[in-house]
């Protein structure tokens, strides 16, 4: 009887074992190496610099923390359930703030999915976090334009970002300069005609689809002051980052396949 008693202890320990091991491999996540953090590789020199000065200006002036995570795979894991470990491992956003969004991408499964934080699930309500996806980002995933997808997604979560706050992103772009000039010579109806004929011919290529983002953070982000596009980024800012401080994210936001 004993030893019946034995073998069963011993071997509850041994699953016990498996299971702890198991659950540990689960939950190690990499350290975050600032609030772009590319472990696929996917994203292009030019999104990233743009990224990562969006996002740092944005953190100065509002406060949330916007971080991009992508992994060349997750194996078995659900995405929604590892990107919600992922945001609390990392605590995106400051403490009881809790303002935080975390822009995941999981390229074996062809996954992308923005958690946010209790903090701004109020202006970024699931359905809201959906429509970003499916308008601007998921488009570009599929024609495996992966850097300017993910930029399109920091962009339009900025522009949401900033406006609710009231403020305004640093330097203008030049295409808001150049239609802001042909008012000055030509009145308020010749530019709107010039800026419309602008867009066709934008978004008839594919350099031109690249600078969606920014004409997004125009519209939505406080007129022309929103954005300065080109190699240099959102207005040179360069401001230091912390925003892994313990937010908690309630598992908000939304995914899609591409």
């Amino acid at each position: 009887m004993k030893l019946k008693y034995a073998y069963i202890s011993g071997s509850l320990l041994v699953v016990l074992f498996i299971f702890m091991v198991r659950s540990e491999a689960v939950e190690t996540f990499p350290k975050p190496q600032g609030p772009i953090n590319d472990f696929a590789g996917v994203i292009d020199a030019q999104s990233r610099t743009v990224m990562d000065r969006l996002v740092r200006e944005v953190w100065q002036k509002t406060a949330t923390a916007l971080v991009v995570a992508t992994f060349a795979t997750i194996e078995d894991n659900d995405p929604a359930d590892y990107a919600n470990r992922l945001y609390q491992t990392w605590g995106i956003g400051k403490k009881g703030e809790d303002k935080g969004v975390l822009i995941f991408f999981a390229l074996k499964e062809r996954k992308i999915r923005i958690e946010t934080g209790y903090g701004v699930e109020g202006i970024l309500p699931d359905g809201r976090v959906g429509e970003i996806l499916d308008r601007y980002v998921v488009p570009e995933l599929k024609e495996g334009r992966y850097g300017t997808g993910l930029l399109s997604a920091v962009a339009a979560v900025s522009a949401v970002i900033i406006k609710d706050a009231g403020v305004t992103l640093s330097g203008k772009s030049s295409y808001h300069q150049a239609s802001q000039g042909q008012r000055k010579k030509s009145g308020n109806l010749f530019s709107l005609i010039l800026m419309f004929l602008i867009l066709l011919v934008l978004f008839g290529t594919r350099q031109g689809r690249a600078m969606l983002p920014f004409l997004l953070l125009m519209a939505l982000g406080g007129g022309g002051r929103g954005s300065s596009y080109g190699g240099s980024g959102f207005g040179g800012f360069s401001g230091g980052f912390r925003g892994f401080g313990g937010g908690l994210s309630g598992g908000g936001g939304a995914g899609r396949g591409f």
